[in-house]
């Protein structure tokens, strides 16, 4: 493999902020390859008086400096060869390599970082952010890749690991195909696991433990997505028809104060009354943030969850279980709906996340809310995300067709007005 020819500096300097009780400072060499900086202790001191920084070496004539002075130079001309050697063989140089080189820690460099190594690592640290940057649904993802990592390396190529530097294209198609059939994910959802292993290349360049990015030539193309929604009349059917059950019932209640909230399952399970905020004028809001992304959501309270507030407010099943809402499991609350969806004859896959899409599209978006207040709402941190739920509704094309209609009208283009004019010709 060739390298396209790096740049290659070094220089002397002492460090006066680390002056030793003798007076005498450090002197550190500065390996920079590339632009990017490594700094090497010489283990030799000076005093900053007899210190040339332009000449980078002691001023004073003595035994001392004349062995200090060749000692500096023995170290840069090491290091240079070093630099020369690695050139000629075609390696990747990096300014942490020279000095692990120079230091004696060649043998850890050369075996090269690791995927798995990589990986467990940034899964870690993004552990200890739980919570503050990430939430345990991302978590879990983060694990999830690692372990399909394995899984593949471990059933078809019969390894353990594989060193960041021999992971190239035909690897990373080879991981999707997996992924699309022993572990039977979609297209969007093998994406997903590729983006993470993408992110952990993207670490390895930035350390200079890889040179070559291996997804630079691969495009994602993920699939459109079609998620069910209600509209206004199939709420209004779903919100006014008597369930057989109160079981049912309570699932329909949670579905649509959702619907006219726009907050998540795990955002509807972990409401407080504590989130529940009274405004100056006499309103109600929803000030909390998302489970998922830490994103402060406020919302309005209108008066059909205003009302479904009011109506759990003494359940003593919810005061047992510390909600003031009565919110089973998201398995369970998917069941009962599918139930209501029969129920209401509504023809759609009616889920928990449902109800959050038909806010923003026929609660909001259709009612002609910005883009930018439904994002608030939702805690997306732009529009961008928010465009994801907005869907065209029925509704939107009727009026545009209906301000057709109305043109066609008023411009006399209407058959019977036509006909009526030919008549009185």
């Amino acid at each position: 493999m060739t390298c396209s020819k790096s740049t290659f500096y070094l220089s002397c300097y002492v460090k006066k902020s680390n002056a030793l009780r003798d007076g005498k400072v450090p002197i550190y060499l500065k390996i920079t390859v590339n632009k990017r900086v490594a700094a090497v202790s010489l283990q030799a001191t000076v005093l900053p008086n007899l210190w040339d920084p332009a000449k980078e070496k002691s001023r004073a004539k003595d035994k001392s400096a004349i062995e200090l002075n060749n000692y500096i130079n023995s170290a840069k001309a090491k290091i240079t060869t070093m630099y020369r050697e690695l050139e000629l063989d075609g390696k990747h140089i990096t300014a942490q390599l020279l000095k692990d080189m120079y230091l004696g820690n060649h043998e850890d460099e050369e075996k090269g970082k690791t995927l798995v190594e990589v990986h467990s690592d940034h899964n870690e640290r993004c552990r200890k952010l739980l919570g503050v940057e990430y939430s345990q649904s991302t978590i879990y993802k983060f694990d999830t890749s690692l372990k399909y990592l394995k899984e593949f390396m471990s059933m078809e190529m019969n390894i353990e690991d594989i060193p960041l530097k021999d992971i190239n294209e035909d690897y990373i198609r080879k991981y999707e195909l997996y992924l699309k059939t022993e572990k039977g994910c979609a297209n969007n959802s093998a994406i997903k696991h590729l983006k993470i292993f993408k992110k952990i290349i993207r670490i390895a360049l930035v350390n200079d433990w890889l040179q070559k990015d291996p997804f630079a030539p691969i495009k994602f193309r993920q699939d459109e997505v079609h998620v069910e929604f209600l509209t206004m009349y199939e709420l209004n059917t779903l919100m006014e028809k008597e369930m057989p059950c109160k079981r049912l019932e309570q699932v329909r209640d949670v579905f649509v104060f959702c619907a006219f909230t726009g907050l998540a399952f795990v955002d509807v399970k972990s409401l407080k009354a504590e989130h529940i905020i009274h405004g100056n004028k006499g309103e109600m809001w929803i000030r909390k943030p998302r489970i998922k992304t830490n994103n402060m959501c406020n919302i309005p309270l209108l008066r059909v969850p205003r009302e479904l507030l009011q109506k759990y407010s003494s359940d003593k099943g919810c005061q047992l279980r510390g909600q003031i809402l009565p919110v089973s499991t998201n398995q369970k609350m998917n069941a009962y709906l599918k139930e209501i969806a029969t129920v209401c004859n509504i023809n759609k896959r009616l889920s928990t996340h449902c109800s959050r899409h038909t806010f923003a599209t026929s609660v909001t978006l259709a009612n002609k809310v910005t883009m930018e207040n439904v994002a608030k709402m939702l805690g997306h941190s732009s529009t961008r995300m928010t465009q994801h739920y907005a869907r065209v509704l029925d509704e939107s094309i009727l009026e545009d067709m209906m301000n057709v209609d109305n043109k066609l009208f008023n411009n006399n283009l209407n058959p019977e007005n036509n006909g009526t004019a030919n008549n009185s010709k």
